[in-house]
């Protein structure tokens, strides 16, 4: 695999997460409990969706073949993403929205602190933007994971309801294969098993607030690194592609 393909494809996964998990929080726009936490979810996902746009534009750029950023968030099928199935995951309800985002949050701000360091100017410049949006979100979601943990008996057992039913699929996460021990062996990218030690022990200490049990890990789930889906993948993406699919090329 050419250095050049190796890093094209490590690039749709860094913006494959951040437009599926945008999306999926968009999802909620005039839904929130509240009005303000509606406008707190609709900015975290512009931030999200900006995210995307840098990792697509530089992963476009990358491969040379004459897309942009557009095309691949429009025009892939669901086989072509990269995105890991955490992030495709249905809202559910409140507390699976909060624990996707944090389990998800946390991972960010270790990833992005790492990649600020890439050899790959690009890729440093984006993770050094997206490392301030990062640890907005992480507090945000942590947050609320402690007020719905240590809150009513209601919101502690569905905030546990949804750590559990989502637990799984937090591993994927930190999955290293060939692809990324190559592109670390440059110095572009940062290995997933050096940021799971601090991944874990903020999630602890979120969790250990929250009063809720962190789940064994005795199940996982993953695959979307290699464009493997769950069935949520194809419904979001008929959604969000269905105006530039149906009007190809149209303008406005």
């Amino acid at each position: 695999m050419k250095d050049d393909n190796a890093r094209f494809e490590y690039l749709l996964r860094l913006g494959d997460n951040s437009l599926i998990l945008g999306h999926r929080l968009s999802e909620w726009c005039g839904h929130g409990p509240v009005l303000e936490e509606d406008i707190a979810m609709s900015n975290i996902a512009l931030d999200l969706v900006g995210q995307a746009r840098l990792w697509l534009a530089h992963a476009a750029e990358t491969e040379g073949a004459g897309r942009d950023e557009d095309t691949l968030a429009f025009h892939r099928d669901a086989f072509d993403w990269r995105n890991v199935l955490l992030v495709e995951q249905p809202n559910g309800d409140f507390a699976h929205t909060m624990v996707r985002q944090f389990l998800f949050d946390v991972h960010a701000v270790e990833l992005y602190r790492g990649l600020s360091g890439s050899t790959d100017e690009t890729v440093a410049a984006i993770a050094a933007k997206s490392l301030k949006e990062a640890i907005y979100h992480r507090r945000h979601s942590g947050q609320w994971i402690i007020r719905m943990g240590d809150g009513t008996e209601e919101s502690h057992a569905r905030a546990q309801a949804a750590l559990d039913d989502l637990w799984g699929y937090s591993h994927e996460l930190f999955d290293d294969d060939a692809l990324v021990e190559r592109l670390v062996a440059d110095s572009i990218a940062v290995p997933g098993a050096e940021l799971k030690p601090a991944w874990d022990a903020e999630v602890d200490q979120v969790l250990g607030q929250a009063t809720l049990s962190r789940p064994s890990d005795d199940w996982r789930v993953d695959g979307g690194s290699q464009g493997v889906h769950s069935e949520h993948l194809g419904y979001l993406l008929a959604e969000m592609q269905f105006l530039p699919r149906a009007y190809p090329g149209a303008k406005w």
